[in-house]
């Protein structure tokens, strides 16, 4: 264990807080078990300087810059990024424990809303009609909310953020983003490259924390909207807290996302999809395939090629080259381990056991490799849970009906997936199911950057989905202007209730 873990504080005003906090907590390396790093936690008192601080910095230089300026700021960002990318996805690699490559991935996701926001200009633009009525038009505009909150997880620690911040930056607003406080780093590059750009200090500031701080952001005055990731019962509870402190929230949830296959499915297509899909950053996605809904007729040659592929992936320490690196925390592993031996007693078939996996890695990291369950029902934890972990469930269904009816009685909504090369059936599921993100022979279908992303259901509380012109609409408030200017042939007073003509 390092002699010396680093200190990890707060970001306020474009500094690193000089402060000394009563409460802290360990950040590890999950590739080896390691103590790095001690992240100080804020206080509610903490936040509400910050906060307050944000305030100020709105309004004496934010609120009112120009679309033009705004916009330089998001290029100069977006190039920044682009090029710290890879110091970034070291930071997420070293805390998270994904491998590079996918931590690269996770960045450049980010960077594309970047981009998106940077049309800013354009998104902003409202509408016109002139003489609505006779010598009157009527305009629209969108404005500024003040002070936005995002809570983001652990599982993307950067990318997650770059859905909201620059939206949320380019629509005039400061920010106030609490970042998980078992990967916190990551989060902190990225608001340093801000204040590079030029944004003026106190519009983007970093708050790490646990409950207490996210309790402060719900319940301050001055906070006027929030944006959170999370668990679906950490997000309702965000969303109810929220909304009745008068907030807007936008709270993403959990998920059990699905994927149906057809007896036409191209099966090895449908294979390596299960697998990346499955696998991909150890399982932790609210977007991984954690049920494979399998036609019997296809059953057993569907999992024997998942199965074939599993054997042939590496575990280990990102950045080595692994194809799959630890879970976050040794308490996660516990509880996606103890999710394995459920299922064993629940009866499942257990074909590929990661208990009995081999690590590439040094010293006692988070490890658990990829794990499969056939003949899994509908009864059990393995099935009914959001694992959060490297577990695939294959459960079996006599047909496509038998599997939508699955898919559509699961509380969840997020993501879900058909592979089939009829294209009717395509067409009959895309309208036909009750998730709000839907892939075609596509495993992971996470919209690009100036479409938005958001689930049904329990996944998702709140009507605004992220990024996108949904975003643009949650980080403003409209206003519609009916203006007459009279000519100096004007005049005469009339009390009758006005009309249009």
């Amino acid at each position: 264990m390092p002699s010396s873990p680093a200190r990890i504080t707060h970001l306020v005003a474009g500094s690193p807080w000089e402060g000394r906090a009563a409460r802290t907590s360990e950040v590890f390396n999950p590739a080896t078990g390691e103590v790095t790093g001690l992240v100080d936690l804020a206080s509610a008192d903490l936040v509400d300087e910050v906060v307050t601080g944000a305030r100020d910095a709105w309004r004496s230089s934010w609120a009112d810059v120009s679309l033009s300026r705004r916009s330089q700021v998001l290029f100069a960002f977006r190039e920044l990024l682009h090029r710290d990318k890879e110091r970034i996805a070291a930071l997420i690699t070293a805390e998270h424990g994904k491998v590079l490559s996918d931590a690269v991935g996770e960045v450049t996701r980010g960077l594309e809303v970047a981009e998106f926001a940077c049309g800013i200009p354009h998104l902003l633009k409202g509408g016109f009609s002139e003489n609505a009525s006779t010598d009157v038009d009527v305009y629209s505009i969108r404005q500024s909310l003040g002070v936005v909150a995002v809570i983001s997880p652990f599982n993307f620690p950067a990318m997650v953020p770059l859905w909201f911040v620059p939206v949320a930056v380019a629509c005039g607003n400061a920010v106030v983003v609490k970042p998980s406080e078992k990967d916190p780093s990551a989060v902190l590059a990225v608001a340093e490259l801000w204040r590079e750009a030029g944004l003026p200090d106190g519009i983007m500031n970093v708050v790490q924390g646990d409950k207490e701080a996210v309790d402060a952001l719900l319940t301050h005055p001055d906070v006027k909207a929030v944006s959170f990731v999370g668990s679906t019962p950490v997000a309702r509870d965000v969303y109810e807290t929220g909304t009745a402190h008068g907030k807007r929230v936008q709270a993403l949830g959990g998920a059990k996302n699905h994927m149906l296959v057809l007896p036409d499915a191209d099966l090895d297509l449908a294979a390596d999809a299960a697998v990346n899909a499955g696998f991909g950053s150890a399982g932790e996605r609210c977007m991984a395939i954690s049920a494979l809904v399998v036609v019997d007729a296809v059953a057993d040659e569907l999992v024997a090629k998942v199965a074939e592929r599993m054997q042939g992936l590496r575990t280990g320490d990102g950045t080595r080259g692994c194809d799959m690196g630890p879970l976050v925390t040794g308490a996660h592993r516990a509880k996606v381990l103890s999710y394995v031996e459920a299922g064993v007693q629940d009866g499942a078939e257990l074909v590929v056991d990661g208990r009995q996996g081999h690590y590439d890695a040094d010293g006692a990291g988070f490890f658990l490799a990829p794990t499969l369950f056939d003949r899994v029902t509908p009864e059990m934890s393995v099935y009914t849970d959001e694992i959060f972990g490297p577990v695939l469930s294959v459960v079996r269904v006599h047909s496509y009906d038998e599997g939508l009816e699955l898919i559509n009685a699961n509380p969840y909504g997020n993501g879900t997936a058909i592979f089939t090369h009829d294209g009717g059936a395509a067409r009959r599921f895309q309208h036909e199911v009750e998730v709000g993100m839907v892939g075609i022979n596509v495993p992971i279908p996470v919209p690009v950057s100036y479409y938005s992303f958001g689930g049904w259901k329990n996944s998702l509380f709140g009507d605004s989905h992220a990024h996108g012109t949904e975003g643009v609409h949650f980080f403003t408030r409209g206003k519609v202007v009916t203006a007459r200017w009279p000519d100096p042939s004007h005049g005469g007073l009339n009390l009758g209730f006005p009309q249009n003509g």
